[in-house]
């Protein structure tokens, strides 16, 4: 990541607003997967706001310039026991967002985003106040919906993934800890810095977007509306409590995959393709990944939650009880998305 903090994309707060916010949040505050798409984002809010901010970073090389007295930065990684005791000493919130989205096995995804979590909550345990956590945990840990409209917040969980396995571990780990704690739900996320929603972005730029045959209703999520709702949660005093998080109405996946085109000023068809089609894609991703190509965005778990109907969920109780304001719909999003993408050269501009 090359690029210096800048003026976050979380709406609709202004830069006041946005220190007030990070400042009801109990400091200091310790991020984890700064580094990543939303962690980055996420860092750069709270840079902005003022925050007494503490990282915990495996290669200081990927974070932005950080030119601020507030920051300090912990080297080390989640299975590095004394790196968490010192990330955690005198923590007032952890704010976690590390974790593994792609792996080559399902235990992979177990020791990243379940045992990781545990050592981290039990770091935190021994600290000499437990702080507040907020975990990011994901749509995959509740599994799909058998019902168009979405999960609703008391629904049990049932993932079919073995990263959604792993994140609903992840969130039970956390139940058992005695600090407040809140978990955030969120869909599919996109916005400017994500690589795997940018692969529709990348095949709607060359004229064809290729989707599962059959009626599927998904729920997506802004970068910076979830920024937003991760500092609302932090803020809010709440605890024991597991949100889902997005925009409150979700799309046919063909009109979302159409309004992604049309969005960017392309011309793609938009094809239904026999489940078949992903299995192998699936396959072949898994023998990329065991040859050690551990960008490449589909594997046989990805595969396995592309085909399954619907990934959805209610998101009104959480607007409501966070104080959220109406999410970015995905068209205004998606404009601003193809906007930094073709900024950054990772797709070419449209040809009007």
């Amino acid at each position: 990541m090359n690029e210096g903090p800048k003026t976050p994309l979380v709406p609709p707060l202004d830069s006041q607003d946005l220190a007030t916010l990070c400042m009801q949040i109990p400091q200091p505050i310790g991020l984890t997967g700064a580094t990543g798409f939303v962690g980055s984002h996420l860092l750069e809010a709270l840079v902005a706001g003022g925050a007494s901010l503490r990282l915990l970073v495996r290669d200081p090389a990927k974070l932005p310039p950080l030119k601020v007295s507030h920051v300090e930065v912990v080297v080390g990684d989640l299975g590095d026991e004394t790196a968490l005791q010192r990330f955690v000493a005198g923590l007032g919130t952890v704010l976690h967002l590390a974790g593994l989205v792609r792996a080559r096995r399902a235990q992979q995804f177990f020791l990243a985003n379940a045992v990781a979590t545990g050592k981290l909550l039990a770091a935190a345990q021994k600290a000499s106040a437990e702080p507040r956590f907020v975990y990011v945990s994901s749509l995959a840990a509740a599994g799909p919906s058998p019902r168009s409209e979405g999960h609703q917040p008391e629904d049990p969980p049932s993932p079919i993934s073995a990263y959604g396995r792993s994140k609903l571990a992840g969130e039970k780990a956390l139940a058992a800890y005695t600090g407040s704690w809140v978990i955030l739900r969120p869909p599919a996320i996109y916005g400017p810095r994500d690589r795997d929603v940018w692969q529709f972005f990348k095949m709607a730029s060359r004229g064809w977007l290729f989707y599962p045959r059959g009626e599927r209703y998904v729920t997506v999520a802004f970068v910076g509306d979830v920024v937003l709702a991760v500092l609302r949660a932090a803020a809010s005093g709440l605890s024991a409590r597991a949100f889902y998080l997005g925009e409150p109405r979700p799309y046919r996946m063909r009109v979302l995959l159409e309004t992604l085109a049309e969005a960017g000023q392309v011309r793609a068809r938009v094809v239904p393709l026999p489940g078949f089609f992903f299995r192998v894609a699936g396959w072949v991703g898994d023998g990329l990944h065991l040859l050690g190509f551990d960008e490449v965005p589909m594997t046989s778990d990805k595969a396995r939650e592309l085909l399954a109907h619907h990934w959805t969920a209610q998101t009104g109780p959480a607007l409501k009880t966070l104080g959220l304001p109406e999410p970015v719909p995905f068209r205004q999003g998606a404009q601003l998305t193809w906007a930094w993408y073709r900024r950054q050269g990772w797709l070419p501009h449209a040809k009007i």
